[in-house]
């Protein structure tokens, strides 16, 4: 959440030191007052586009899940999409490290739970790694019943809570 913060951040002040971008390429030709530094203020604009382009991709994917089913470990088909969408943006940036955070609904123990936390991590870890993305590149959290997104005891809220969450880093 920290790094979505900080290229936001990055991307606003970008904004704010931008100036008013010329109406056409030869306004840059035709205007004699033209200075030198008019090109840089073109890529400084380009920049700050791309900032925000990877900001908004970053926020997208940090509100994917995989959701499981009770007691249960196992990646469902209809959560591969999300891993695919993890695995191209991993293997397009080379500089990001991502944590995969396991998490359960309150029922069974606190033991029980961090330790299915765990496979549900390392399940979507496994298949991160069948799509192509560096195992060096990937770390498993446990978190249990900690996190909750949900907190009503309904088949609903635990449901919500059954999930890996997706927690990207860009050194």
């Amino acid at each position: 959440m920290k790094q979505i913060a900080t290229v936001a951040a990055l991307a606003l002040l970008l904004a704010a030191c931008s100036s008013t971008p010329k109406t056409s390429a030869q306004d840059d030709k035709a205007s004699p007052s033209a200075t030198p530094g008019t090109a840089a203020t073109g890529s400084a604009s380009q920049a700050e586009l791309e900032a925000q382009k990877m900001a908004a991709q970053l926020q997208a994917l940090q509100k994917e899940s995989v959701y499981f089913d009770f007691d249960q470990y196992a990646v469902k088909p209809a959560f591969r999409e999300a891993a695919q969408h993890e695995a191209e943006w991993m293997r397009a940036h080379k500089n990001d490290t991502l944590t995969l955070e396991g998490n359960t609904d309150d029922r069974g123990s606190p033991e029980y739970n961090l330790a299915l936390g765990g496979k549900r991590a390392h399940a979507v870890h496994q298949a991160l790694v069948t799509l192509g993305v560096p195992s060096a590149r990937i770390k498993d959290v446990s978190l249990g019943e900690a996190k909750p997104r949900a907190t009503c005891d309904e088949e609903k809220c635990w449901q919500e809570n059954r999930r890996v969450d997706f927690v990207h880093k860009l050194n």
